[in-house]
């Protein structure tokens, strides 16, 4: 079946992964409580992040300890597969809007205005729920709902762009989760995988553009991040 099988990118006989499987017990738990538990490492111990690329696998992203929207993407996929969920990847590209405060300055102007946006699908009970919630880790959004306490409108900024920062629905019980859906402005539909939707996508960056975002703007946007993550006002 195509929605459970490992992939170049979705390589979850990897031993780092094996052995966190493992580790938390997932394969004993039903199958709700199997998607409930990865869904909440993936957005918690993972923190939000930029990592060098999309296309990586996602031994390496659980290695860097973090992600953003592809590469959570692809290691949550990952981790349910490893344990026998079906899962596939919705893609998209979002307005750059929505990340700037995590960009800024010439960071900012520099990238793209569509940004590769993914989100995954997971099958439960016959019916596929979308789980985009997983991109920002509860510290992270937590501190942005105290900088922002008063704003409970529609929300743009930040890695966030959300009709509700307060009450976000990033929770999942067999529901949808979402946090950056509002910015969505175009819809690439669906893919088994991330390496068919990378093989059929890429963000557009000349290769001087790749070269100066992996050496120093990834290194700026986390520094933000981690400021923000510990309550320091960026603004």
């Amino acid at each position: 079946m195509n929605y459970i099988k490992e992939t170049f990118l979705l390589d979850f006989n990897h031993t780092s992964i094996q052995k966190l499987v493992n580790q938390n017990d997932w394969r004993q738990l039903n199958d709700k409580q199997k998607i409930k538990n990865i869904y909440l490492f993936v957005r918690d111990e993972i923190k939000f992040g930029y990592n060098k690329a999309d296309e990586l696998k996602a031994s390496i992203i659980l290695k860097d300890g973090i992600g953003q929207c592809n590469t959570k993407s692809t290691l949550l996929m990952a981790l349910l597969r490893a344990v026998g969920i079906e899962c596939r990847l919705h893609g998209f590209t979002i307005d750059k809007l929505l990340q700037k405060g995590a960009f800024t300055g010439m960071w900012y102007k520099l990238a793209p205005q569509n940004i590769l946006h993914t989100w995954v699908e997971v099958k439960y009970i016959d019916q596929w729920f979308n789980m985009e919630g997983v991109i920002l880790d509860k510290e992270y959004l937590s501190k942005l709902q105290i900088k922002y306490k008063n704003h409970n409108l529609n929300f743009c900024g930040y890695g966030v762009y959300t009709d509700d920062l307060l009450n976000p629905i990033v929770d999942w019980d067999e529901n949808n989760t979402y946090i950056q859906k509002c910015g969505i402005n175009q819809d690439f539909g669906l893919f088994d995988d991330p390496d068919s939707f990378y093989q059929k996508h890429q963000q557009t960056k000349s290769k001087l553009k790749q070269f100066i975002f992996k050496k120093f703007v990834r290194q700026s946007n986390n520094k933000n991040v981690e400021k923000i993550r510990s309550g320091i006002t960026l603004d």
